[in-house]
């Protein structure tokens, strides 16, 4: 049975039918996103200038203890008959314009539910359709209405997400589908979340969560905590009321609203996900559902964001899967460099040639002939050329000497790719890891020792000296090499590199200028591991199609930043960071900076892209 709404629909047409009938954001909300990591959302609710409250949130049921309204902003109230009603109401001033009265108020009717495992079944009485939209797995296989693009509503509630928890792979695919089709939405899955799961389930989407699990942990005398249910401790003044219950849920939910603003919430993500064997399964079938979303990996960070691989989690996360299939599939070596190959080890440092054992590297292999490649993990192979672009330049690993069997899996792969799609005549292995390849010769340097040591540096400088005088590489200029790097990284994070070709490099290390004619087109930007480009090169950058396309409606002004309004189409496959090429009427304007990736334009409320140059 195929969803009536699936991954495999195109949601742009949906999004542009909506904007062509003037459709707007419910006006029920008042919310603006403050950060955003993949489909985790950090949210202020009410008047963006001043939000009242913030997701992840609570909304209180029934039989709840009162709770700070900062803390749970909703309260929601269901009937007994069948099919029931569903109400959710505001604790505080959320409703535009003037954010003075309590609210919103909804009331729909949630129709009736069965069980997932029906799924062939329709349940006849469809719910109701309003900006409280509630959803089942029926709903989602049944309701073609789902896809009507007028359809946006302000919260979106999996009625059966307790259900659907329970079966392989339904829950996540479910929360995907709705995060990809309402991504302006608040999403919340009744009975699901408690203190040790509001991090993993805010990393799927989820924004709002109730106290259900914590009343029945109460009820057993049990307290509910980050790290799942346990006895309380009475000599340590626990008991399982829900005043402590509710004290856990504001410590988890600080947990998680600190990783937001500190970008750091993968590492808490995979800490969390170990407290259930199910965690760990739906952490696994989500990373492999983000893996074919389009756009929803960022293309730039800053300098200062890590990326943190210290469990084995990580392996399964997109980002990882994203940078092989880049290296296997599109990766090209600098123009020339691809004769001698050398296999180096990864360093703590980054990027790898400021750490101490990469000077010693660089001074072993003594000439810029020979393409340099890192053996690490978990990314498997690092180019020199691109040790300084996001993700190389900022995972952080934990270094044994030893190797997993996915670790030796994706290297290998890599390396047969890299070699395959290049001309290498002799491949220097200083890495330490045994690899092999059926069409060129493979020099073993380490022989066992380790890559610092005396004899095998001497026996590294010998291979490469040896390769170079019998292939008769030669050695690039620095202006050359700085130009072959920069080409790579346009190959990486842009569609052409067309536009570098011709290009001067002046200025110091590390804040590059690239000149044309005198004129300074980019600066290299350490802050961003990438360019920051200027007014000069907007033109060459639209002749060469080296950036995503953003195209705004004719008529508008473009004053300011980029909003979901005055927009008329655009590229699906945005990423967060990325440099936009901005058009109206056929004609470029300017140039902008994504800061929400495609798949959430442009319903989505808020600045989608900030002006960077304008001609």
């Amino acid at each position: 049975m195929e969803l009536a709404f699936n991954l495999r629909h195109d949601l742009l047409p949906i999004f542009q039918e909506a904007k062509a009938a003037g459709q707007t954001m419910g006006e029920g909300l008042g919310r603006s996103i403050l950060a955003r990591h993949r489909f985790a959302r950090m949210w202020g609710l009410g008047d963006r200038k001043n939000p009242q409250a913030y997701t992840p949130a609570l909304i209180l049921l029934e039989g709840d203890p009162e709770v700070d309204a900062k803390l749970a902003p909703f309260s929601s109230t269901s009937s007994t008959a069948i099919p029931s009603m569903l109400t959710l109401n505001g604790r505080l001033p959320l409703c535009p314009p003037d954010f003075e009265s309590i609210g919103p108020s909804y009331e729909v009717s949630v129709g009736h539910v069965l069980p997932p495992s029906l799924e062939e079944a329709d349940a006849g009485e469809a719910a109701g359709t309003a900006q409280l939209l509630p959803v089942s797995w029926q709903r989602l296989n049944h309701d073609d209405s789902l896809m009507e693009p007028e359809l946006l509503p302000d919260v979106v509630v999996l009625v059966d997400a307790l259900q659907l928890a329970a079966q392989p792979g339904r829950l996540v695919e479910a929360i995907t589908v709705l995060k990809r089709r309402f991504p302006g939405a608040l999403l919340w899955t009744p009975g699901l979340g408690g203190p040790d799961n509001v991090a993993l389930l805010t990393w799927f989407g989820v924004d709002l969560f109730d106290l259900s699990r914590s009343r029945q942990a109460a009820a057993a005398g049990v307290l509910l905590t980050a790290q799942g249910p346990r006895h309380c401790v009475p000599t340590m003044g626990e008991d399982a009321s829900m005043d402590k219950q509710v004290q856990q849920w504001e410590s988890s939910i600080a947990e998680v609203r600190a990783a937001m603003a500190s970008d750091q919430m993968r590492a808490l993500v995979d800490r969390q996900s170990l407290n259930s064997a199910r965690s760990v399964e739906h952490l696994r079938r989500h990373d492999a559902h983000c893996a074919t979303v389009p756009g929803l990996l960022t293309s730039h960070v800053a300098r200062t964001h890590s990326f943190p691989c210290h469990s084995a989690s990580i392996q399964t996360d997109p980002l990882i899967a994203d940078w092989e299939a880049f290296m296997s599939e599109s990766y090209q070596a600098p123009d020339g460099l691809d004769t001698i190959l050398v296999l180096l080890p990864c360093s703590a440092r980054k990027p790898y040639r400021l750490s101490k054992s990469h000077g010693r590297f660089i001074r072993a292999i003594g000439t810029s002939a020979c393409h340099e490649v890192m053996v690490t993990s978990p990314l498997g192979l690092v180019p020199r050329d691109l040790e300084e672009v996001w993700p190389a330049a900022h995972y952080d690993v934990p270094v044994t000497g030893d190797w997993t069997g996915d670790e030796k899996a994706r290297i290998e792969r890599m390396f047969a790719r890299l070699v395959d799609r290049h001309q290498y005549k002799r491949v220097i292995n200083h890495s330490g890891m045994a690899l092999k390849h059926p069409s060129v010769a493979i020099v073993d340097t380490r022989q066992g020792q380790g890559a610092g040591s005396h004899e095998a540096l001497e026996r590294l400088t010998e291979a490469v000296r040896a390769a170079v005088d019998e292939f008769s590489a030669r050695g690039r200029k620095n202006e050359r090499m700085l130009l072959d790097t920069f080409a790579s990284v346009a190959r990486k994070n842009m569609s052409s590199d067309e536009w570098v070709a011709d290009l001067k490099v002046r200025g110091k290390p590390p804040r590059y200028r690239l000149e044309s004619n005198g004129k300074q087109v980019a600066l290299w930007s350490i802050d961003r591991g990438g360019f920051s480009l200027s007014k000069a090169v907007v033109t060459t950058l639209a002749d060469t199609k080296a950036l995503p396309e953003v195209h705004l409606k004719e008529g508008v002004t473009w004053k300011g930043d980029i909003f979901g309004a005055i927009v008329d189409s655009f590229d699906p496959s945005i990423r967060n960071g990325a440099d936009l090429l901005v058009y109206q009427a056929g004609k470029v304007l300017g140039l902008a900076r994504a800061h929400a990736p495609g798949w959430e334009w442009p319903t989505t409320p808020g600045r989608l892209a900030k002006s960077h140059q304008r001609l």
